[in-house]
């Protein structure tokens, strides 16, 4: 079994279902903080995917895109982190 093959059929159809679990618990979180680790995680499924369509297509450039998204994901966690912080402090 090759790498693309091995991405296509079992890696992919992983990051598939996992993406549907996340997005459940994105969608009924009962509290904010949920949703803020449910979009964390639906960022990083989504640099995985994009690494595997990358390594599939042998096209290095969807790995900067990968890497900005990492960059992105990171910065709206602590903004999301500090969010909350500052609204604790004022109740």
């Amino acid at each position: 079994m090759s790498l693309v093959n091995y991405l296509q059929y079992v890696i992919l159809p992983i990051l598939s279902i996992s993406v549907i679990l996340v997005f459940i618990r994105f969608v009924k979180g009962p509290r904010i903080t949920d949703r803020v680790v449910a979009l964390d995680q639906l960022i990083t499924i989504a640099i995985a995917i994009i690494t595997a369509y990358a390594m599939m297509s042998k096209q290095h450039a969807f790995l900067d895109v990968a890497i900005i998204m990492a960059l992105i994901g990171f910065l709206g966690t602590v903004a999301f982190a500090y969010y909350l912080e500052k609204k604790e402090k004022n109740e």
